[in-house]
């Protein structure tokens, strides 16, 4: 999926000495230790000139200024230029964690919809609390997608593939098996299982669909 330049893509700092802070990607940005980049990381694990992100017709482009500790993309290496997608992270050395979103658009939720549960999301910044505890790392953009879409169906049964075309998008759910699903759902509820072992989340309704269950929090 192409970035949409038109749609204003953020840069959000999240573990690191710059973890709150955004950007507007509306020019090209370096990131260094080097104060006259836009986005400065005064670590010695960086590089005075680090990585650089730069607005192209097709998308975002990261790129790797032969830094000494290197620039990753969602937890690979990156060498030469690759494009962002909306929900990457990008690491810079050891030192600063980013979050990459294709538009600025999406509004958060209400205080009222926040607090409905023990689990709780926050759609701008793309971060999912359960009882009050940060899931951190991040979820990944398609583990996110999934909790988005069963939250908004209030509790309700979403039909399997219903959940597959939102969250892949039609064009890519062609090729996504029942499988490919299962794994996600796996792998999203090992991530919450690790804050709250004792309650079953995301239930599976056989022959039905996927529904989230999300208790009040106390």
């Amino acid at each position: 999926m192409e970035g949409n330049l038109t749609e204003s893509p953020l840069l959000i700092a999240q573990n690191g000495p710059l973890k709150g802070q955004r950007w507007t990607l509306n020019k090209p940005f370096l990131i260094g230790r080097e104060t006259t980049c836009e986005i400065v990381v005064a670590d010695r694990m960086v590089s005075r000139f680090h990585a650089r992100i730069t607005p192209t017709p097709k998308g975002m482009l990261l790129e790797d200024l032969d830094s000494k500790n290197g620039t990753h993309r969602n937890g690979d290496p990156v060498n030469g230029q690759v494009l962002l997608q909306d929900g990457d992270t990008v690491q810079i050395a050891l030192a600063q964690q980013f979050l990459f979103l294709t538009s600025d658009a999406t509004v958060p939720l209400t205080e009222d919809e926040a607090h409905a549960g023990r689990l709780r999301l926050e759609l701008r910044s793309r971060r999912v609390w359960v009882d009050d505890r940060l899931i951190d790392p991040p979820l990944s953009a398609l583990q996110f997608h999934v909790l988005r879409v069963l939250s908004e169906s209030q509790g309700q049964v979403v039909d399997r593939q219903q959940l597959v075309n939102k969250v892949w998008g039609e064009d890519e759910a062609v090729g996504v098996s029942d499988q490919a699903l299962d794994a996600l759902l796996r792998r999203l509820r090992d991530r919450i299982a690790v804050i709250d072992p004792l309650h079953q989340y995301i239930i599976t309704v056989r022959g039905h669909g996927i529904r989230l269950e999300n208790p009040s929090a106390e």
